[in-house]
């Protein structure tokens, strides 16, 4: 099982730049999330768990790993109702299948990531159907471990900085202003930020 990837040098650096953050990194201390280093698999996993429970996600999984490995060679060789069968809609069904056919006809070039920026990952996922920003967001932290990225879209982390600053609400301009000052390790506020958004 892998982590997300973090240490000191990142917690000194938010702690020194924002000292409201800084006091509940203190408190919280070190978060483990898991990532799933593997983009084909993340991002497979990510349209299986769209508004379904997480213990329905598992159990849709784990009928999908009974064909074995999960390739998308496997998936785009797989008729939908195939894949349907594995306990999802036929609309999730589709939008896998659409998956695994674009990385085997090279219009979504996974290898090339690595080397693109995150907002170009971001265009290229999104343009897929069953993938839009947040998801894309989510792989960017969850999947490559990129260091900097805080989601808009995502509303947990929104309520997490409420939380913290003890605001009312919560604009677009107050977001980027938070998120400016957390870069170039916003990855690591937003597995904060998350914490901090359950609490009252």
């Amino acid at each position: 099982m892998a982590f997300f990837k973090y240490g000191q040098a990142e917690l000194d650096y938010l702690k020194k730049k924002d000292k409201k953050l800084g006091i509940a990194i203190e408190r919280i201390g070190m978060i483990e999330r898991e990532v799933t280093p593997d983009l084909f698999t993340a991002l497979i996993s990510s349209i299986i768990g769209q508004q379904i429970s997480i213990k329905a996600a598992a159990t849709v999984w784990n009928r999908l790993l009974d064909w074995g490995e999960i390739t998308p060679q496997q998936i785009a060789s797989a008729t939908v109702e195939e894949i349907q069968i594995c306990g999802m809609s036929l609309r999730k069904a589709s939008y896998i299948k659409g998956i695994g056919e674009a990385v085997v006809n090279k219009t979504l070039n996974l290898s090339e990531f690595p080397k693109l920026a995150d907002s170009e990952i971001i265009k290229q996922l999104s343009s897929l159907h069953g993938i839009g920003v947040w998801t894309a967001e989510m792989l960017l932290i969850f999947s490559m471990e990129r260091p900097n990225v805080v989601s808009w879209g995502d509303l947990a982390i929104r309520r997490g900085m409420i939380n913290l600053y003890g605001l009312k609400q919560l604009d677009k301009v107050q977001f980027e202003r938070y998120k400016k000052r957390y870069s170039p390790y916003g990855s690591v506020a937003s597995l904060y930020l998350w914490e901090l958004s359950v609490e009252s």
